[in-house]
């Protein structure tokens, strides 16, 4: 067991924590190193179950004093991709996304897509989404800026017979090759696409419009017609920048999406008022890193070219904060300022990257969903990590959802081969617990299952499955053990615990909960189907309250039972479309007694009447 350090000094810095063999297992940074790692000395159970484990691993922690905290948080980054510990977020960069790169160490440079690492001397333009459409712009483009884009073993060739090739002939080369253009005139056409990719289109229409006007005013109508296509095909080529301000604007929204132990980080790279680009990064967070952590930790990898950090960022956390700033202006050389946008144009921009964070975290999950060799991991990775004699196909999960005790319900999910089997959910009305009783909820609902534990026919979705995984702690796993044993197939199922938020998994007889390792297919999966068991009971929890609140509000009404009242219900939509009906619509129901109409009429406007309440909190 690590025991606390002496002398530990007050100055900013980063800290390392070491196991037995000397491996740093986790990095972390502190405006004040003291009080930072004050905090993993205090009572254990005082600490989450995650930093419990990181401390009864580390044996020893060593710390390195910086200048400030922005330098702390770039050594953090280093240390970070040095060492690769395992309780530190994992950063999954886009590497895979096209950039366009244009070599300068060349007198006459080529214009490239490329996905590989950035080197030095090389001008980068992106990421960009979509290759096809990329390299269909970058086409458009040559017709308006002709760079060469032939290899270089083709351009010794052309250069050495004296003839250019069919590119030059056709407008999409200007034959550096043959001497049809020197180096400076070369070097504008490079700052031309430079500028196009970097959002300025204006320049660029405006010469060209320029251009065109003369050739016609001297009658030089092939000259115009070609100019006039090369505005037509700047126009196709820049169709794929999003116009997002008016006021030619340069500047980076990041937003931060959060699900579970994963995360994305989207930025969006506004230049001259459109959107010319974007990042993404996925990060498997180790310890529950809040939003801003999260963000904290991607500074580095999102900003790498200080040519390419604007004046201005803006952002969808809090942590829109100093040290942000501070980072980004040293990087950049300049001033810059991060805050978190409210209203406005602005935060338009960063709904638009909200709203692409959410999308690609859920591309995320399908492709999980979908891949049949993801699911057989993480079906082989829960069994190994729960010892069970072969992968689960069958998972079977049960959640319980109330309000204060009332409304009690359960549902049971059904997943088969990492697949959620959604015709064979049950929902189960709690009948026999009294009172805010999550364990004796638990105890009846699972008891109630495993009655028809085997059962086949109609009773399919009763049939034995390979794993029970109960939302909850030790006492609902108990609960759910005890639920076996009284039916007397104790020996035949098995149990597992997903506690809320910490995701530990309790296994019967096992006081240490087993750590499925952050970012694995097998804890993905395992969130997933806990998930799907509390959005079901959820709902189920909704609509049974839902019914409960319209019948007390109908109470008292004469001749309205359980049947008319439904039947309004189903033909009004709602409690609120029946207040607000007229007595002459009441009367309108033909199956309503008019007698009955004016009563529930005078009820509804009653001053005494309550209007049900608005609160949604159900988790029970």
């Amino acid at each position: 067991m690590l025991t606390k350090p002496g002398a530990i000094p007050r100055a900013s810095g980063c800290y390392l924590f070491r196991n037995e063999r000397g491996t740093v297992i986790y990095v972390g940074k502190a405006r004040s190193l003291t009080q930072r790692l004050g905090s993993y000395f205090q009572r254990r159970d005082g600490l989450s179950p995650k930093t419990q484990a990181l401390m009864d691993e580390a044996t020893s922690v060593e710390w390195i004093v910086t200048p400030s905290e922005v330098d702390a948080l770039i050594l953090e980054n280093e240390l970070i991709k040095e060492n690769q510990p395992h309780y530190n977020l994992r950063l999954k960069d886009d590497k895979t996304y096209p950039y366009v790169a244009i070599d300068g160490r060349t007198p006459f440079p080529v214009p490239y897509v490329t996905r590989g690492q950035h080197a030095s001397g090389v001008r980068y333009f992106g990421p960009f989404v979509e290759v096809r459409a990329l390299r269909a712009t970058m086409d458009e483009l040559l017709q308006v800026y002709p760079l060469r884009t032939c290899s270089r073993h083709k351009y010794d060739y052309q250069r050495r017979i004296g003839r250019p090739c069919l590119l030059f002939d056709i407008g999409k080369c200007s034959g550096p090759c043959v001497g049809a253009i020197d180096p400076a005139g070369y070097a504008g056409l490079v700052e031309s696409w430079a500028k196009f990719f970097e959002g300025d289109v204006r320049p660029l229409r405006r010469t060209l419009e320029a251009r065109m006007a003369e050739a016609s005013a001297n009658q030089h109508y092939e000259a115009a017609a070609r100019l006039r296509d090369g505005l037509d095909a700047l126009a196709r080529a820049s169709n794929d920048q999003i116009i997002v301000l008016d006021d030619h604007t340069n500047l980076d929204a990041l937003a931060v999406r959060v699900a579970g132990p994963r995360a994305a980080v989207v930025r969006f790279r506004v230049r001259h008022g459109r959107i010319i680009g974007r990042q993404v990064h996925f990060v498997d967070r180790a310890l529950d890193e809040s939003p801003d952590e999260v963000l904290e930790s991607v500074l580095a990898s999102l900003f790498v070219d200080p040519l390419d950090i604007p004046r201005e960022v803006i952002t969808n956390v809090d942590a829109a904060s100093t040290l942000m700033s501070e980072f980004l202006s040293e990087r950049r050389g300049a001033s810059v300022s991060v805050a978190r946008s409210q209203r406005g144009r602005r935060r338009r921009i960063l709904d638009m990257a909200e709203a692409d964070a959410d999308a690609v975290m859920e591309r995320d999950s399908h492709r999980r969903e979908f891949d049949y060799n993801v699911r057989s991991r993480a079906l082989q990775e829960i069994g190994t990590a729960l010892g069970l004699a072969r992968p689960p196909y069958r998972i079977e999960c049960f959640d319980m959802s109330h309000l204060q005790g009332t409304n009690y319900v359960g549902s049971m999910v059904v997943f088969e081969d990492g697949v959620a089997k959604k015709s064979e959910y049950r929902r189960f009305h709690v009948r026999e617990t009294v009172g805010n009783d999550d364990v004796g909820a638990m105890f009846e609902v699972v008891r109630r299952r495993l009655s028809h534990w085997g059962e086949t026919g109609d009773g399919s979705a009763f049939r034995e499955c390979d794993l029970i995984v109960i939302d909850g702690g030790l006492p609902q796993l108990h609960a759910a053990m005890r639920a076996a044993e009284v039916l007397g197939i104790d020996g035949g199922v098995e149990f597992t615990a997903l506690a809320k938020r910490e995701e530990l998994l309790y296994r019967p007889g096992q006081s240490t909960p087993i750590v499925l390792e952050r970012g694995s297919e097998a804890l993905y999966l395992v969130q997933r189907i806990r998930d799907e068991a509390h959005r079901f009971a959820i709902t189920f929890h909704r609509s049974k309250r839902g019914r409960a609140m319209v019948a007390s509000s109908l109470e008292g009404v004469s001749g309205l039972g359980p049947q008319r009242r439904s039947r309004l219900l189903a033909e009004c939509g709602s409690l609120d479309n029946l207040r607000a009906m007229t007595l002459e619509e009441l009367l309108g129901f033909a199956w309503l007694p008019d007698e009955v109409a004016r009563s529930l009429y005078d009820h509804l406007r009653a001053p005494t009447v309550r209007r049900p309440s608005k609160e949604t909190s159900d988790d029970g």
